[in-house]
């Protein structure tokens, strides 16, 4: 053991790689124990860990993951208005882009909410948010009246970039009430 890292008796195990925390004590630490030090991290679990966790989890993947299949739905409801705001900001082929778009939104939303696909449904949801947020909510590019409500919707789609992101980092953990 290390006298700076004394809850980690060194354990020597073949195919692991090491590295020493010091030269002065000489002790010897996994990588992934390092690592784990380094950034405060344990493996992310997901299921029993408190009360009402997995319903939670299902509550908050139901309300975003809905939400977003409602607007994807909405790209082919409307994909006629829905393609000319996107041709006003530059989109080409908005009649091609609107249904694709509403694609990605329709299955990744329905994914996420029943938590089929995780990993291809997440990520489709990032890639749409990616690629669309910049072109359809350029505040910087905006007439003055229009800045705040494009900086708004701007900011809302970085948020769901950023829970898209979360639910892509676990989609490979069982989801609680996961339909596959």
């Amino acid at each position: 053991m290390c006298r700076w890292h004394s809850r980690y008796p060194v354990a020597v195990m073949s195919g692991n790689r090491y590295i020493g925390c010091s030269r002065i004590t000489g002790c010897k630490m996994l990588v992934t124990e390092a690592t784990e030090l380094a950034i405060g991290l344990t493996p992310l679990q997901l299921g029993g860990s408190g009360p009402l966790t997995d319903e939670l989890f299902l509550l908050g993947r139901l309300l975003f993951g809905g939400v977003l299949a409602f607007n994807g739905l909405n790209h082919f409801l409307d994909a006629e208005s829905m393609a000319g705001y996107a041709g006003a900001k530059g989109v080409p082929a908005p009649g091609l882009a609107v249904p694709a778009t509403g694609g990605l939104l329709l299955f990744g939303g329905l994914g996420v909410a029943a938590g089929v696909l995780p990993t291809l449904a997440a990520g489709a949801l990032v890639v749409f948010l990616v690629v669309t947020t910049p072109v359809m909510h350029d505040f910087w590019a905006a007439p003055e009246e229009q800045k705040q409500t494009e900086m708004i919707n701007f900011l809302k789609n970085v948020a769901m970039t950023g829970a898209a992101l979360v639910l892509l980092a676990i989609s490979t953990t069982a989801w609680p009430y996961a339909l596959a």
